[in-house]
């Protein structure tokens, strides 16, 4: 009697020690990371805590700047990072050449050329001569990273037109925050540039030529992916997070609540309203799916033309890479 009395107290006991460790269990940390904003909401999208119900409990974000997609393939790998910002082609080259086979494609950040939305720009200086694609011929062009999205959208459109690099053009790589110098000192003759970068240049004196969405068409331009051992072994948190994540992109995007939203963007980057307001959370803006659902025929598209141009040197299931389970059981409970 006396044992089975022990054994009583002693699971109760175990059973209090198990409730007090679960209570008190840390919130997942979940390290993401970002390029350019306001393009990418990251840095600021979860500063409304009172809007959002699971932040701190289940929860947090941890935003972390890179200079572009690639450096967060090292950064995945190295697990110093949880959720990537990848443009498409980190994407793939993630899959091929840092072998992450179980690379998922979680969630849009926002779209290029979808409907009426903005299209991502190619300017050529008012005064030039340039007014067609073979315009272009024996000229200087410049992107923002070889074999980046926006590089390979330039190349296939003048690929579409009969023009190769190196026998027809040059490629050279500049920053986008250097892109209104080089063009307007004439150090190039055409940039790749997206907002909030392409305003400041065409007010300067510049037009575009074309768009991304001339080249490509919709496009999956930025999106979330993370590997598939962390989505499982955290997949309530995450389900949380995405359901946050949902309440506070609504919250952002709601016509009513854009004075307050322009603030908290104009603070974050120490710039004025006025630079924003003309055109974020407009249609001149990049198209963001509500739900955060990848385009997965988009991103199979895109990642085709990586292939075709040589940048690729596998064929990528993309739909396999793709999970959209996670922002479609958070809109559900919000819905």
């Amino acid at each position: 009697m006396r044992t089975l009395r022990a054994s009583i107290l002693g699971l109760a006991a175990a059973g209090l020690l198990f409730g007090a460790a679960g209570a008190s269990a840390e919130p997942l940390k979940i390290r993401i990371g970002w390029v350019v904003t306001p393009a990418q909401l990251t840095p600021f999208l979860f500063s409304r805590k009172e809007i959002l119900k699971h932040y701190g409990k289940s929860y947090t974000v941890d935003p972390i700047r890179f200079r572009g997609s690639a450096p967060q393939i090292t950064a995945l790998a190295a697990n110093e990072l949880d959720i990537a910002a990848f443009a498409y082609s980190a994407f793939a080259l993630a899959i091929q050449n840092a072998k992450m086979t179980d690379l998922k494609a979680i969630a849009d950040v926002f779209q290029d050329g979808v409907g009426s939305h903005y299209s991502i720009e190619y300017l050529v200086r008012n005064d030039s001569p340039i007014r067609t694609i073979q315009d272009l011929k024996g000229k200087r062009l410049a992107t923002n990273g070889i074999g980046g999205a926006i590089d390979m959208a330039m190349r296939k459109h003048l690929r579409a037109n009969g023009m190769e690099d190196k026998r027809d053009y040059s490629v050279t790589e500049i920053r986008f925050p250097n892109m209104n110098a080089a063009l307007h000192e004439k150090k190039v003759d055409m940039v790749g540039v997206l907002i909030p970068f392409a305003p400041g240049i065409k007010a300067k004196g510049a037009r575009p030529l074309f768009t991304m969405k001339d080249a490509m068409g919709p496009s999956q331009m930025i999106f979330w992916a993370a590997r598939d051992p962390f989505l499982k072994k955290n997949r309530a948190a995450l389900t949380d997070f995405f359901e946050d994540h949902q309440r506070a992109l609504r919250w952002f995007t709601d016509p009513k609540n854009r004075a307050e939203a322009l603030q908290i963007i104009a603070d974050f980057t120490k710039r004025p309203v006025k630079s924003y307001e003309s055109w974020v959370f407009t249609g001149k803006d990049f198209y963001r799916d509500p739900t955060g659902r990848v385009n997965v025929e988009a991103l199979t598209s895109n990642v085709k033309v990586q292939r075709d141009l040589g940048f690729l040197k596998i064929d990528i299931d993309v739909p396999a890479h793709v999970d959209n389970s996670f922002v479609e059981e958070a809109a559900k409970r919000l819905n």
